[in-house]
């Protein structure tokens, strides 16, 4: 226990638990979005379902570091440009992000009437069939999220213990973030098609990834939150409109 009083041990544990934290908006984003179809009653245990699987596959590629270090290694070449398992996992799980933000958005803004005016098309699914089928989307998209975060784990610490410690503690923190983000997403039209547009973006850095593009994440996520603050300031305006406008009648 002796390595409890080591103050580097600490430092580089709140360190990693904050850099998982924020590479796991994405994550959170994406299983607030995917929730949101599921009745309300099945959401929390879906955000609790997909947020565990996210920590356990984390756990499992940090106990099996030597076979990730392995993804690196070139697998076969294409147009000069050399191909890693990780490249792969990367473009599957960008292009599968791509179409599932581009769908959500087709069906939040274009497709909006006609799916709920026809409920028993959307009933036709069972709930259970949906509720998984939510789940293995959340599961797929953690694999590739949990890949990267674990590859930036690895060149950060050294120690095992304070990954893992770093990975429950950061899971720990979104599993409470997740319900009051994922309620103020649903509840805001426009914010949602925003968070769709910010997952867009992250499919494309992930392609971009799998062909040695490297490009910051910070810019994406300063981009998106000024595109949030904005569209806070509208929601503002909105609200005080709406307030006036009941006032205004109620004289």
């Amino acid at each position: 226990m002796e390595f409890l009083s080591d103050p580097n041990i600490w430092i580089a544990f709140f360190m990693l638990a904050a850099l998982e934290i924020v590479l796991g908006i994405d994550n959170i984003i994406f299983i607030s979005i995917l929730v949101s179809r599921l009745p309300a009653e099945n959401r929390d245990l879906a955000r609790r379902l997909g947020l565990g699987f996210a920590m356990v596959s984390r756990i499992a590629l940090l106990f099996s570091l030597s076979w990730v270090m392995t993804l690196t290694d070139s697998l076969f070449t294409v147009f000069s440009q050399e191909i890693s398992g990780r490249d792969l996992i990367l473009l599957g799980g960008g292009l599968f992000l791509l179409y599932k933000a581009s769908n959500e958005i087709f069906l939040e803004v274009e497709a909006h009437q006609t799916h709920e005016a026809s409920p028993k098309a959307h009933a036709a699914k069972s709930a259970k069939t949906l509720f998984w089928g939510t789940i293995v989307q959340i599961g797929i998209v953690d694999i590739v999220f949990s890949l990267d975060s674990v590859i930036t784990a690895v060149g950060m610490v050294d120690n095992i213990s304070v990954m893992v410690a770093a990975v429950v503690a950061s899971v720990a923190v979104m599993m409470f973030a997740a319900k009051p983000i994922g309620d103020f997403v649903d509840a805001h039209p426009s914010i949602k098609v925003l968070a769709l547009a910010f997952l867009t973006m992250v499919g494309t850095l992930l392609v971009a990834e799998a062909f040695d593009v490297h490009v910051p994440k910070g810019y994406v996520y300063v981009a998106m939150l000024f595109s949030l603050s904005v569209e806070a300031l509208n929601i503002r305006a909105r609200s005080k409109r709406q307030a006036l406008k009941v006032e205004s009648s109620g004289s």
